[in-house]
């Protein structure tokens, strides 16, 4: 079974989210920002990363970046999962490494299937 970490510092959001993925049949793990993401993925590698941007203490792209930058980490796959939908916003989100980025609102089929798409890849 694949382990996704969820890192989302709304609680609502993060509880939608891990729902979601546990009912696709995925385990979840989660970190409420980027400091404690980071923390939880040396401990123990997930899968794939679904990762809000505007979070306290490190946002969204910086945690991608150092993910991206780091060999033991680099192949994680990253959804970015934000409520930044502009253009610009998904260009800077895949610039950072990001494999994929879904603006919310978003349908939960549209998250699911991109994560299962991603973890097959």
């Amino acid at each position: 079974m694949s382990t996704v970490l969820v890192v989302e510092d709304s609680v609502t959001q993060r509880e939608m989210i891990t729902d979601l993925l546990k009912g696709s049949g995925l385990s979840v793990t989660i970190a409420s920002d980027g400091v404690e993401a980071l923390e939880q993925i040396q401990g123990q590698c997930p899968d794939l990363v679904v990762l809000d941007i505007v979070m306290p203490r490190m946002n969204g792209y910086e945690v991608c970046r150092r993910l991206k930058s780091d060999p033991k980490t680099q192949n994680v796959p990253v959804v970015m999962c934000s409520s930044k939908g502009e253009e610009f916003d998904r260009y800077w989100g895949m610039k950072q490494g990001a494999d994929a980025y879904i603006a919310k609102p978003f349908q939960p089929t549209e998250l699911v299937g991109t994560v299962k798409q991603l973890l097959r890849g």
